[in-house]
């Protein structure tokens, strides 16, 4: 288990760049927001802990991890000022192969966008076996993903910023 072992709220702050220039979109499912209102809370605790106002985070809900996708294209299309976008989803396996094609949709979709856009969007969807396996990573035992996908923001935010100078 890739988490076995590791608090994904865990970070250095002497390692994040200054983030206080930034801005962040994230685009929240509210399919299972049980769960994804915990990896929201992680993350946006997370920027506003590396210095991120408040009003350079901004937030979109969308019905379904399905379309996560649709919801960070049209955030970047819309607001080229943001310097990073985050997608929060969660599936959790059914009965049903509906998990694995909403899997490999979200995955493929936000890894095309990353190819195809210029503002890098950050993958926060946790894709578990069982409703256990997403409590431990949205704030439990594991620690909270979005937080780990906050860290990340700001570093492609940074990388980002970087590349155009």
């Amino acid at each position: 288990m890739a988490t076995e072992g590791k608090n994904l709220s865990e970070y250095d702050k002497n390692n994040i760049p200054n983030a206080k220039e930034f801005r962040f979109g994230i685009v929240v499912s509210e399919w299972n927001d049980n769960i994804t209102e915990g990896l929201f809370k992680g993350a946006f605790e997370a920027l506003r802990d590396n210095g991120v106002l408040e009003q350079n985070i901004v937030r979109w809900n969308v019905p379904g991890s399905f379309e996560l996708v649709y919801g960070c294209k049209k955030m970047q299309e819309t607001y080229d000022m943001f310097d990073a976008v985050i997608a929060i989803g969660s599936v959790i396996e059914g009965e049903t192969k509906h998990f694995d094609f909403v899997c490999e949709a979200v995955s493929q979709g936000i890894k095309d966008l990353n190819v195809h856009q210029d503002i890098p969007v950050i993958f926060c969807v946790l894709t578990d076996r069982n409703m256990q396996q997403a409590i431990d990573r949205s704030g439990g035992k594991h620690g909270n993903k979005g937080t780990e996908a906050a860290i990340a923001a700001i570093k492609m935010a940074k990388l980002r910023q970087d590349a155009r100078l």
